[in-house]
């Protein structure tokens, strides 16, 4: 599984399984997510790379804010629920 930061990827497991989030870092088996509620880009969640599955998506880092990346996950959300 090839995942690096900046991509969108789906909880598969844990507390937060279902919710979308943002790859901050990727260190071995390990990535580091974020959703900008919960879990702020400044102190992301270290996750086994095995409980996330990898979206087609990816969010550019640069300049990205907490409440920037609530929006774009919420858009995320949505168009999975709405199946567009």
């Amino acid at each position: 599984m090839n995942i690096k930061a900046g991509n969108v990827v789906i909880s598969s497991a844990g507390h937060d399984s279902g919710r979308f989030m943002l790859v901050v870092r990727a260190d071995g088996g390990y990535v580091f997510v974020a959703d900008g509620k919960e879990r702020k880009l400044d102190s992301p969640k270290k996750k086994n790379i095995r409980h996330v599955r990898r979206t087609l998506s990816s969010i550019e880092l640069e300049g990205l804010t907490d409440k920037k990346l609530r929006q774009t996950l919420r858009a995320f959300a949505e168009k999975q629920v709405t199946g567009e």
